[in-house]
């Protein structure tokens, strides 16, 4: 290998390993509530869990496109930490028996809320990016009693460059 190729390797390879240190690292499970929030800052959000832990949200991006949410057990030890905006998450929402309180604990605030005009109700849009292939909403709409009625997809005008006239 030539002089100039072996070190222009040695050089990217160097500033790789340097971004991976830069970039935070997710909390192990069993960290400290404290060592948590030292380490990732002060959440967005926090949400009581009904066995006495709690989530923290940690919105991502200017729209919100990556959310992560921090969840602890009831004693203030670390149970996971998730990128929580994605197809397979979407998919746990069981219409008829979740509520608005369990979509806040698993996916944090939507980037958007409207009103329906089914049973007059909402509908919170997350954006997010489906399996890479496009910039999607993932729309919950829920009945007048916050109860989940269904969960739908749809392209997300804003993000979406097919919307742009691209």
């Amino acid at each position: 290998m030539k002089t100039s190729n072996y070190a222009l390797v040695l050089a990217l390879g160097m500033a790789l390993s340097a971004c991976g240190h830069l970039m935070p690292k997710a909390p192990a499970a069993g960290t400290p509530l404290a060592e948590v929030t030292a380490k990732l800052g002060k959440p967005s959000a926090v949400y009581p869990e009904p066995d006495g832990g709690q989530v923290l949200e940690y919105r991502g991006q200017p729209m919100g496109q990556f959310q992560h949410m921090a969840r602890f057990k009831a004693d203030g030890t670390l149970l996971s930490y998730e990128q929580v905006l994605t197809t397979e998450n979407f998919a746990r929402i069981e219409p008829n028996r979740w509520t608005r309180d369990d979509v806040l604990r698993n996916f944090g605030r939507p980037a958007e809320v409207v009103r329906s005009r089914l049973e007059d109700g909402e509908i919170w849009s997350y954006r997010y990016k489906e399996k890479g292939v496009w910039d999607s909403l993932m729309n919950v709409d829920f009945n007048a009693r916050g109860t989940v009625l269904r969960v739908f997809n749809s392209a997300d005008p804003l993000l979406d460059d097919r919307f742009k006239g691209l």
